[in-house]
């Protein structure tokens, strides 16, 4: 979820990350209408807008979709439109006052020629054909748009409190595991320390075994175990997986939509490990590789729900 008040003018420093995964709804009657608005949101890569709502609502459909694009940057979202007009208030009656007089005359005129009290009244006039008439009324377009406008604004602030609870979830649950990796980083840097100098040692012992009474060549040993350190050190590695847990954690901080930030970061992770793991010779180092590349995979099935 961009992290856009969806009330324009409303200060909110407490905003967080979101997950694209979110429900609202809200209803109200207003001008003699029960509106209802409800929006629903999945996964996606991209801000993704469907909707259901009567034909004639169909005019304020891409007013809608700029209210919600105002507030969510990404996620296949669908918003639901239901009105139900209450008390008649989209009918109108008219009165056909010519044609009521005729009949007023024609009913006079009757009284007169036979004699007869002329005892007309309106209740009389109106139940004669065509003097009332019942049509729909022209819709205004301008106050429907506002009624809905406003209905959809509360459902909107319903959905984003959604996806904000369960962002924070989804934050909680990505930071424990990256105190996780940076622990196995660190275990690894004290492995990494050591394992030159052991493979020194095990190499003199092996060449003087080897050689019985024939002197060492410690140049050789040096150059060897030179070679052995080239091909094996994670130094660099491990201080780019420092970079990119503090990275995570300054993204993660962020008050603007960070999905596609921390998929880019999250595959660094993994590389950065996958290379540790082709360069171990130790087989504590290749368990810790293997752990955090689960923590990481773990990390990346919650990052694809944060927006």
């Amino acid at each position: 979820m961009r992290y856009v008040n969806p009330q324009p003018g409303k200060d909110d420093d407490t905003q967080m990350i979101a997950s694209m995964t979110g429900y609202g709804r809200a209803e109200a009657v207003l001008h003699g209408r029960s509106i209802a608005v409800e929006i629903k949101s999945v996964n996606s890569r991209y801000f993704e807008y469907s909707s259901r709502m009567p034909r004639s609502c169909a005019f304020m459909d891409d007013r809608l979709k700029k209210q919600l694009g105002a507030s969510i940057s990404r996620g296949k979202v669908e918003l639901s439109l239901t009105l139900q007009t209450l008390e008649a208030a989209d009918t109108v009656v008219e009165v056909n006052t010519a044609l009521a007089a005729s009949y007023r005359s024609a009913l006079a005129q009757i009284g007169s020629q036979l004699g007869l009290e002329d005892d007309t009244t309106v209740s009389t006039l109106s139940r004669f054909a065509d003097v009332l008439t019942v049509r729909r009324a022209e819709t205004n377009e301008d106050e429907l748009w506002g009624d809905v406008q406003t209905v959809c604004a509360a459902a909107l602030e319903k959905f984003c409190e959604m996806r904000r609870v369960e962002g924070a979830r989804l934050q909680e649950d990505v930071s424990a595991r990256l105190c996780t990796i940076e622990e196995m980083v660190g275990r690894i840097e004290q492995l990494s320390a050591g394992r030159v100098s052991a493979y020194t040692e095990k190499l003199y012992a092996r060449l003087q075994e080897l050689l019985a009474d024939r002197a060492v060549d410690d140049s050789r040993i040096l150059t060897e175990a030179a070679i052995f350190a080239d091909k094996t050190a994670v130094d660099e590695e491990t201080v780019r997986l420092h970079s990119h847990i503090a990275q995570y954690r300054d993204i993660l901080a962020l008050s603007e939509p960070v999905g596609r930030k921390l998929d880019f970061l999250t595959q660094e992770l993994n590389r950065e490990t996958n290379t540790i793991g082709s360069k171990a010779q130790d087989l504590e180092i290749t368990r810790l590789v293997v752990d955090m590349k689960a923590e990481i995979e773990k990390i990346r099935e919650q990052i694809q729900n944060i927006e």
